[in-house]
């Protein structure tokens, strides 16, 4: 009923104005209805009242008081949370191991042309050779960016099904990505 009475009343308005078709055009009804649907215009920012001595006072003070201003949003004024933390570190974990992927297949690529032995055998007896800490060190470096890209892609993915997305269940999952992540990486690190 209010939808039909505007309509009527703003073609009633504009009928009787006889506005220019190009601003009525786009405007919307209760726009027209009210009469506001004119041009709105402001006065031009860089005229010569900005320049004066008394103004120019005014805007250092405002310029001084913008910089001790923070960013927002900025991380020095959130405390850490684990609702956004592991989302950041899944995205820092994909670029780790796609570039990852990326620089061993390139280096793979060129290796033959510099010389360079990266068959599977070489690499596989060269890193037998490695002290057993450092075996174990290395494997848990590299199984955990995997494990947890995929913990919280599974995460990610439950979420897309809108599951889990209350404040506490995303705490819940959350940490429990994080444990999941450290048995895992450390599970295939020492026995795998």
């Amino acid at each position: 009923m209010f939808t039909s009475r505007a309509l009527q009343t703003s073609a009633r308005r504009l009928a009787a104005q006889r506005t220019s078709i190009a601003v009525s055009k786009f405007a919307p009804p209760v726009a027209v209805a009210t009469n506001t649907h004119y041009l709105q215009s402001r006065p031009n920012t860089s005229s010569v009242e900005q320049y004066k001595p008394e103004n120019a006072r005014a805007d250092s003070l405002i310029a001084k008081q913008r910089r001790n201003r923070p960013v927002s949003p900025h991380l020095s004024i959130y405390r850490p949370q684990i609702t956004w933390i592991p989302s950041m570190f899944n995205r820092l974990t994909g670029i780790i191991l796609s570039g990852g992927l990326y620089v061993f297949g390139l280096g793979y690529l060129v290796a033959p042309a510099l010389g360079i032995h990266m068959e599977s055998a070489v690499l596989a007896a060269s890193f037998a050779a490695w002290p057993l800490a450092a075996k174990v060190a290395t494997k848990f470096l590299i199984a955990l960016p995997f494990t947890f890209h995929s913990f919280n892609g599974i995460r990610h993915l439950i979420w897309d099904f809108g599951k889990q997305i209350t404040n506490k269940q995303v705490q819940v999952t959350g940490w429990t990505v994080v444990g999941l992540t450290f048995a895992s990486a450390g599970y295939l690190a020492a026995f795998v």
